[in-house]
């Protein structure tokens, strides 16, 4: 089959060739044949540019599709690198907020020693009611010892490793924290709640109904307290009300410091029954 197909494709070469060299002779004698040739060899021809312009075209056209698929491979390499690196700066940019912030903080209570601290790990839940940090007794910390983050108090530390420590956060249902009004120095008690962290707040109750304490007071921790430091800030007063006892008033605290996300902390290395050389030698 193959041998017949250039046979053949062989008398068509030499039959059109036959035609050009016809039409090529002037001479009367052949201008019926040249023009009776004309009527066939010009359709030809026209079939024949036709052919080649498509095979032309095809080959232009596939020829600039892989171009423009190359290119476009190229751009997508480029954009997911372009990608990357403004997630990773975005990070570093985020990750640097925070740690102004912790130095911010740190400043504002130079009189305690700090140890700073990330956060590793936390209970099962939307927040760090219960989380743990990545120092432990060999970085010097101890149980009690006051954690904060965020502008203000967390928590507290509850039990220690070698080299990690876990903190019970002031928002956790077992958590009660001895505060007052740093305006007017009025005590109060600042309370846990899970249930009503749903709503950005914690509890605040045992105000004396004389109490000067008005809503949006600083409150921090008191002095009375048994574990936290005083002048620690805890939040803001809201809500107060009269109790069914009409004796006492009882409101929300707005904490300052956010539970949603926390990742770094700083860690008080003074104990409030002043054992800071024991915590900084443990053992």
């Amino acid at each position: 089959m193959m041998k017949n197909s250039k046979y053949i494709l062989a008398g068509l070469s030499a039959f059109c060739l036959l035609l050009i060299a016809a039409t090529s002779i002037n001479s009367s004698f052949l201008e019926p044949l040249r023009t009776g040739v004309g009527y066939v060899l010009v359709p030809l021809q026209s079939g024949v540019n036709a052919v080649g312009t498509g095979l032309y075209n095809a080959i232009r056209n596939y020829s600039s599709l892989a171009e423009a698929q190359q290119e476009n491979a190229r751009l997508n390499a480029r954009l997911a690198e372009l990608t990357e690196e403004n997630n990773r700066l975005q990070a570093e940019v985020y990750e640097l907020d925070r740690l102004r912030e912790l130095y911010a903080l740190d400043q504002e209570y130079m009189q305690y020693d700090k140890v700073a601290a990330r956060v590793i790990a936390k209970d099962s839940g939307n927040w760090f009611h219960v989380f743990r940090i990545d120092k432990g007794s060999g970085d010097g910390i101890r149980e009690d010892m006051n954690v904060m983050a965020g502008g203000g108090l967390v928590g507290v530390v509850t039990d220690v490793g070698d080299n990690y420590a876990t903190v019970r956060a002031i928002i956790d249902d077992d958590s009660n924290v001895s505060g007052m009004s740093l305006r007017t120095g009025d005590t109060c008690n600042v309370s846990g709640d899970l249930t009503l962290y749903q709503e950005g707040r914690l509890g605040l109750d045992h105000v004396k109904r004389e109490a000067d304490i008005q809503e949006g007071d600083k409150i921090v921790t008191s002095h009375i307290s048994d574990i936290f430091l005083p002048g620690i800030l805890i939040g803001y007063a809201s809500e107060l009300t009269v109790d069914a006892n009409n004796v006492t008033r009882s409101g929300t605290i707005i904490p300052v410091a956010d539970f949603d996300n926390l990742q770094e902390v700083l860690v008080i290395t003074q104990l409030k029954d002043g054992g800071e050389a024991d915590a900084q030698n443990p053992g």
